[in-house]
């Protein structure tokens, strides 16, 4: 922003910030109050400039840019505004020039629109410590230009007026660079890099190896988030499926707060066992003991595979777990559900909850993820970054989409009552048709789940459709009635012959098109994107298996082709990734 003062008001007066009468002038102005941006452009005009069409050297850009313009007939300044330049683009012209060296006519006889003139290449400086680089433009577009002063000398009310606009700016001008600054530093993780640079500690005869992680205690320990969707979903299907709860004894696998085993007992249960081998089942303890259903509910701190039921229960009829981890399998937790079923489980009768679950799978523009994640690095205060962002691509993402490019596909479906342990590592075909209607960028597949709860814990009717929870949507409305009234299921009236009712089922998605769960989506992004139209198919195979290094974390690989219209199928293309 550029304050441009009028003439006739430059004299031993000035109006100060507070819009009083100062003699001060700001030629006084401290030198020490000048920051990093203030002297950077000020000394950028002020350097040694070398001309951007010989080697000769001159004592500022501006004696550059004048010995340019009378011996080559090249002006620099006329020919950035008759293209209409923007800043990046100044930079990449002069960047530009000094490596590919053009003739003055040929540089005098750009129309704006080359190709060079949008490539990143050219935002990497030519010459080192290019003054040319800092100098901004003389008229440049995105300055506001202000009248800062009343037409009059004597309206000092619009110029208080103007003032106090001025200093709103200066504020969210302020903030925002707090923000970006902020921004940068999380990016390049500055702490980091410095300890990365240390000199390494000189190696002795006594080598102390590092002690191996402990998989489940850095899961446990980790372990613990909360949100509406998933929390409601739940409270939803237990506290309007009485005939499932009441008077049942209900098994919590990974209770956390207890807050499902707390939702158990209010819709009936006669017994509750809540086991978390974490450190939260203490608070878990004094969570049951404050709601008063001690007589109902009991915490048992301890590993599913090795505890024991007290008073000499068996089984149980109901198991409930919220097992699921970033896209459906890391963290592996469904290998204790399905421990806990084989062992407590009612076989005569016993339900899941949740009793079924799909990982969805589809195409993703990502347009967005991919510009934070690599283009970021690709110019950080002019300097190429690049390699910071090389493991992106072998790491599988966790971060929220909107939108997706494909239909999904079910990719593995998983029926609880029934699956076991050893097709928890699966491949999986699929096969995606893209619906975008114009050519787009595909950066990353998308990974999913969609989660099926059933009072009977058969598996869901094939034409079974998820609920989609929207922003603003009621999802506790049908749990707690007005004046906390318990639920009552009506049954709809019906004008001709009674139908068989479908089962009910109860659901939520993790999928782009639901409100964001702390699942969020797993992103996959790819080192070559797919550019697609409507109707591209993109086929191949989803691997997935448990890691070898840590049992909680899971290893991907997707083998892909792609086929356009009247086109052959491309080569095969695999990518391997990594979800931790």
């Amino acid at each position: 922003m550029s304050l441009r003062l009028s003439a006739r008001y430059l004299g031993a007066s000035a109006l100060n910030v507070d819009g009083e009468i100062s003699s001060d002038s700001s030629d006084s102005e401290d030198e020490s109050d000048l920051t990093w941006e203030d002297w950077i452009s000020d000394s950028g005009a002020k350097r040694p400039c070398k001309s951007l069409f010989d080697d000769t050297t001159f004592t500022s850009v501006a004696e550059a840019l004048e010995y340019d313009k009378d011996t080559h007939g090249f002006d620099f300044e006329q020919t950035c505004s008759r293209l209409s330049l923007d800043s990046y683009r100044r930079i990449r012209l002069v960047n530009w020039i000094r490596k590919e060296k053009p003739s003055p006519e040929h540089a005098n006889a750009l129309k704006g629109d080359e190709a060079f003139l949008s490539a990143d290449e050219y935002l990497k400086p030519t010459l080192e410590d290019d003054p040319l680089l800092e100098v901004p433009s003389e008229d440049s577009s995105d300055e506001e230009e202000i009248e800062v002063w009343p037409q009059s000398p004597l309206d000092l009310a619009a110029a208080k007026r103007q003032i106090k606009r001025l200093k709103q700016q200066l504020q969210r001008t302020k903030q925002d660079m707090i923000e970006y600054r902020a921004f940068v530093s999380e990016r390049l993780n500055f702490t980091s890099v410095a300890e990365s640079l240390k000199e390494p500690v000189p190696s002795s005869s006594i080598h102390v190896a590092a002690p191996l992680r402990d998989d489940d205690s850095h899961y446990f320990q980790s372990y613990g988030e909360n949100d509406k969707v998933r929390t409601a979903t739940y409270a939803q299907f237990i506290m309007t499926t009485p005939e499932l709860f009441r008077d049942a004894v209900v098994l919590d696998v990974g209770c956390g707060t207890g807050i499902l085993s707390l939702f158990a007992a209010r819709a009936g249960a006669k017994r509750v066992f809540a086991v978390d081998a974490s450190d939260i089942a203490e608070k878990a303890m004094q969570i049951v003991k404050a709601n008063d259903l001690e007589n109902v509910i009991t915490v048992i701190r301890g590993k599913i595979e090795e505890v024991t039921l007290p008073d000499d229960v068996t089984h149980v009829d109901v198991i409930v777990s919220e097992w699921m981890g970033y896209g459906l399998l890391y963290e592996s937790m469904l290998d204790s559900v399905l421990h806990a079923r084989d062992r407590f489980l009612n076989p005569d009768g016993g339900v899941l909850a949740p009793s079924q679950c799909k990982m969805m799978f589809g195409l993703c523009e990502a347009a967005e993820i991919f510009k934070e994640r690599v283009g970021f690095w690709s110019d950080v205060y002019g300097f190429d970054l690049a390699a910071m962002a090389a493991d992106v691509y072998n790491e599988a993402i966790v971060d929220v989409v909107d939108s997706m490019a494909s239909e999904p596909v079910v990719v593995k479906d998983l029926y609880l009552k029934t699956i076991a342990p050893k097709q928890l590592d699966f491949s999986s075909s699929f096969t995606l048709v893209s619906t975008t209607e114009r050519k787009t960028n595909i950066h990353a597949f998308v990974l999913y789940f969609d989660t099926f709860f059933t009072a009977s814990g058969e598996p869901i009717p094939e034409d079974s459709q998820v609920h989609f929870v929207k922003e603003g949507d009621p999802i506790l409305a049908e749990v707690w009635q007005v004046g906390g009234k318990p639920h009552i299921s009506r049954r709809m009236s019906s004008g001709g012959p009674l139908k068989k009712p479908k089962p009910k089922t109860t659901s939520f998605s993790t999928g782009p098109l639901s409100v964001p769960t702390h699942w969020k989506q797993t992103l996959f992004l790819l080192r070559d994107p797919i550019i697609v139209h409507e109707g591209t198919i993109v086929q191949g195979t989803f691997i997935c298996k448990k890691s070898d290094d840590n049992s909680r974390e899971l290893d991907v690989e997707i083998h892909y082709t792609v086929k356009y219209e009247g086109e052959e199928p491309s080569e095969a293309i695999v990518q391997v990734f990594k979800v931790r």
